[in-house]
């Protein structure tokens, strides 16, 4: 088996060595904070411990874990890996200069991974002088428990390291799907929708928090509502992606992200890890009670779901990704009741055009514009399955 680096050793890194260790690669985990080092050392024998301790895995499985993972804080160790996945910050420039350093120490052969969750992957390979052996490998948070890891090829990316990532990533057990390079990808793009509609009927006064997060659980399934799910995501991560897909999108307005958002970022309200976000957290803190008013939900979640699954016909359209995959994505990244292509044709087309329609009618603003796909679909009497 190849020798898997990971450069970063917060969450995430950690999370995706503890997921190459368990497949039974070597892995090594590479921070220039050597208490950064020691602290994910000590995490994952906590967590393995208490892996053992529910039966999820044996003592001898453990031990192998922990005995495959070493830790570095020179680069120059990873110069016998056949993949490397960085996991670091989320800006352009730091990630570029980490590629162009590492391929000078690495074999011609290995393949060199980033998980930005919004970057682009051209722009991050664009630093090296083998920009076809640099690809996207997204995984979620936390990643030894979440299904999906997206698969992004850049424009110059091999066709033989796409193959060979994907099967790599397969052997560990998880659900890839292969996505463009564009912002966002599959899951952080479409998802938008989720939490900037449901802002914008909070700050039009509407429906509050709690009100619309039992609207979408009630009427849509979703197991968190979206102001839970931002509080539980970190209200600094999803702020940060909204303002990385609305910017490389040219600022297209379905994107936009909200006076709100950015004010619970500047005060560092960031959600369950800082306390306090949309709701809090404190002991003793009580959950407001919701309106149950039928009308209202079913209004809130009609609104809510019209612009995620134009956003999903959207991205078929524009061939970011093939039916199956665009579905599986939500289903598997973000835990949503059903793929929203699926669900379109349960909701039926003309339903959604309808909802998307009267909306456009009302504010006059392209954010609520229908697909042209919709239009197409509906024109000719089609349905995705």
């Amino acid at each position: 088996m190849i020798q898997i680096g990971i450069i970063g050793s917060g969450a995430m890194g950690a999370g995706i060595a503890q997921v190459a260790a368990t497949a039974g690669h070597q892995v090594i985990v590479f921070d220039t904070d050597q208490n950064a080092l020691k602290r994910a050392k000590v995490n994952l024998e906590s967590t393995l411990k208490k892996l053992v301790e529910k039966q999820k895995l044996t003592q001898s499985q453990a031990d192998n874990i922990i005995s495959s993972t070493s830790y570095a804080n020179e680069l120059s160790q990873f110069k016998d890996c056949g993949l490397v996945i960085e996991a670091i910050v989320e800006m352009l420039e730091v990630k570029q200069k980490l590629f162009s350093e590492l391929e000078t120490i690495v074999s011609g052969q290995c393949v060199l991974a980033t998980n930005t969750s919004s970057l682009s992957i051209a722009s991050i390979g664009s630093a090296c002088t083998k920009p076809e052996r640099v690809i996207g490998i997204h995984f979620f948070n936390p990643a030894p428990v979440m299904p999906l890891v997206e698969i992004i090829p850049s424009l110059l990316t091999d066709k033989d390291v796409i193959s060979e990532s994907k099967k790599i990533i397969d052997s560990w057990g998880k659900t890839t799907v292969l996505t463009k390079d564009t912002p966002g990808f599959i899951v952080n793009r479409v998802a938008r929708s989720y939490y900037g509609e449901a802002i914008r009927i909070y700050e039009e006064g509407m429906a509050d928090f709690a009100t619309i997060d039992w609207a979408m659980k009630t009427f849509g399934g979703f197991k968190m509502g979206p102001f839970e799910l931002m509080d539980f995501i970190g209200n600094d991560i999803n702020y940060k992606v909204t303002e990385s897909v609305w910017t490389q999108f040219f600022y297209e307005s379905r994107f936009k992200p909200s006076l709100t958002q950015k004010r619970l970022f500047e005060a560092k309200l960031f959600g369950r890890k800082s306390g306090r976000g949309y709701y809090h957290y404190s002991e003793g803190a009580t959950i407001p009670e919701p309106n149950t008013n039928k009308d209202l939900g079913e209004y809130i979640f009609n609104r809510v779901i019209a612009m995620l699954i134009n956003e999903a016909v959207d991205s078929f359209y524009l061939k970011l990704a093939s039916r199956d995959d665009l579905d599986l994505a939500m289903v598997k990244g973000v835990n949503y009741p059903k793929g929203l292509l699926k669900w379109a044709d349960e909701v039926g087309l003309q339903n959604v055009y309808n909802t998307l329609d009267v909306l456009y009618e009302l504010y006059n603003e392209e954010r609520y514009r229908p697909c042209i796909l919709m239009k197409l679909m509906i024109k000719d009497n089609k349905k995705f399955y």
